[in-house]
């Protein structure tokens, strides 16, 4: 790999989402989805023929997460915004 680094190849970004898309199921808590979208959106931004350096491609993999998890948050949120609270048991 002659000059090109390892942060500059898309399948490496596309690793890293699947990683956090793995360990999204194992914590509970919907806390790395974001940043697996943001992954594998940011392997699609180095796939283009614009090589941004290493601090430009980490704020847009940074920005990227962020919109992506405001926008599943709003997507898969209850309708009324509220926690759910059963007061009776339904065992007795």
């Amino acid at each position: 790999m002659s000059g090109i680094a390892l942060w500059q190849l898309w399948w490496v970004w596309l690793a890293a989402a699947l990683v956090l898309a793995i360990l999204e199921t194992l914590v509970p808590g919907f806390i790395f989805l974001g940043f697996a979208a943001g992954a594998a959106l940011t392997a699609l931004v180095v796939m283009l023929p614009w090589q941004p350096g290493i601090a430009a491609l980490l704020a847009i993999f940074a920005v990227l997460s962020l919109v992506s998890w405001l926008g599943m948050r709003r997507l898969f949120r209850t309708p009324d915004d509220q926690t759910r609270v059963i007061r009776e048991d339904i065992n007795k």
